[in-house]
């Protein structure tokens, strides 16, 4: 793809109008005009104009599978909350958002960086791909076992302040399973997301519009089947629960030094090892916020655990592909390829019209993204509703709020979005590396927030919500 521009003066003028040539498989070669705004500043190699139908195209598949994947979460988180160790040891729930949420901290945070890498080239040599991948992985793990070990520390120390209960074994049984889970979750998904953006840098697709949904769809499940199967498994184990406990964490924690050190070694990870702790540590703290609302509101209403990964997934979803499209862009900003300056038209608070109905590109994508949270999270509902009750039916008021609560969820996530991209850009720090785990944490608190206010609400109106069979 090259750029040229071409002299369409007559009588003396010097006016030129420049062009992106895109050349096809057959050889063929036709220009793409750019916008007057991104002609000066805007590097015709890297961006090209998206319509609104090219990006749904892009984007409706992955979301879809995403989502039916957070259904299939919901319904396994619904009966799993009654199993033996969910009711006995039930710091377990306070952990479920903050092991969910590693798919925004960890998973979508490398599918963003290697979106990033993937749509400027740097992928493209096999030999640079393999060491890419190979770091970023090794880098993951590292933070999945700091993560795992910090989430069930602030579980355990949430529920002695809340619940005035500490028991020992129970503590040492969550932090075993947190880290196996964070380790065992971010290993499987984080080599199916370097799959997924090789996949889509070969058939040209970008990787920004389908990387994130799919490390997100089959984030959650895996994540609670993981958590569930093996915090079961200790907690049968009996007497030697402890024992067994102990000998994970210390197996878990005698591996961290390999990995500091492969990811120190590589270049592409050596940055992040020491600059991408901070957004991963204060949005785990957030999404455990959310934990203790959720664990106190799956015990006042039934069906809120259902509806939980949905809502949150779905914004989840929708913003970490606005936030990695961001980041791509400001990376792809001729002479703005390191943080620290803002190219012209860009605002750390931009108006909302700016962000959703101008013409600008990433209003394009806010606006199909905001599209399709209404037939998206109605099309999730009643699956749920049918996976449920084997029919067709739902309580009409609820969906009507439900949508409600899943549209403002999904507007404040994408407003910010824009915001903190900006924001981390201007003071130098890497968008790629820092907004989508706030962005998803975030989306955890308020989701949880408006689903709990949704059954509020449908309780003080008298028509409280009921999976009817």
């Amino acid at each position: 793809m090259r750029k040229r521009c071409v002299n369409t003066g007559q009588d003396g003028d010097s006016n030129h109008t420049c062009a992106t040539m895109l050349k096809s498989q057959s050889g063929e070669q036709f220009p793409v005009k750019l916008r007057p705004d991104e002609e000066s500043t805007t590097d015709p190699e890297a961006i090209q104009i998206e319509t609104h139908g090219h990006v749904l195209k892009q984007i409706v598949v992955p979301f879809i599978i995403a989502g039916l994947g957070m259904v299939v979460a919901g319904m396994f988180l619904d009966r799993a909350q009654a199993w033996d160790v969910f009711v006995n040891v039930s710091e377990i729930m306070i952990l479920v958002p903050s092991l969910l949420g590693l798919k925004g901290n960890l998973e979508m945070t490398l599918a963003s960086r290697l979106s990033t890498s993937a749509n400027l080239g740097k992928m493209d040599d096999p030999k640079e791909q393999v060491s890419m991948i190979c770091g970023n992985l090794s880098l993951v793990q590292l933070q999945s076992i700091v993560v795992g070990l910090l989430s069930s520390i602030v579980a355990v120390c949430s529920s002695a302040l809340f619940k005035y209960d500490l028991n020992i074994s129970h503590s040492l049984l969550l932090a075993s399973c947190s880290i196996v889970t964070a380790s065992s979750a971010s290993l499987i998904l984080g080599a199916i997301t370097s799959m997924v953006i090789i996949a889509s840098r070969r058939y040209s697709v970008n990787p920004d519009n389908i990387a994130t949904p799919i490390a997100g769809s089959l984030g959650d499940i895996t994540s609670l089947v993981l958590l569930s199967l093996i915090a079961t498994a200790v907690y049968n184990s009996g007497d030697n629960m402890a024992a067994i406990s102990v000998l994970i964490i210390v197996l878990f924690l005698g591996i961290m030094p390999l990995w500091y050190f492969i990811s120190k070694r590589n270049e592409h990870t050596k940055t992040v090892l020491f600059t991408g702790w901070k957004p991963i540590i204060f949005s785990m703290m957030i999404s455990t916020v959310g934990g203790l609302i959720l664990d106190k509101m799956v015990q006042k209403y039934s069906g809120i655990a259902v509806f939980q990964p949905v809502i949150n997934g779905v914004g989840g979803n929708l913003v970490s592909i606005q936030a990695s499209r961001l980041a791509t862009a400001l990376h792809q900003r001729e002479g703005t390829d390191t943080p620290g300056y803002l190219p012209p038209g860009y605002s750390i608070l931009p108006s909302p019209y700016q962000v959703f109905l101008s013409e600008h590109r990433h209003a394009v994508t806010a606006r199909v993204l905001l599209f399709l949270v209404l037939p998206g999270q109605m099309f999730f509902s009643l699956v749920i509703c049918f996976l449920k009750t084997s029919h067709i039916w739902l309580n009409v008021p609820f969906l009507i709020l439900y949508i409600i609560a899943a549209l403002i969820q999904v507007i404040l996530l994408l407003y910010l979005a824009t915001v903190l991209t900006n924001y981390c850009w201007s003071k130098e720090c890497d968008p790629d590396n820092t907004t989508i785990p706030y962005l998803t944490a975030l989306g955890d608190l308020f989701g949880i927030i408006l689903l709990a206010a949704v059954f509020q609400i449908l309780n003080m109106i008298g028509m409280p919500f009921k999976l009817a069979a």
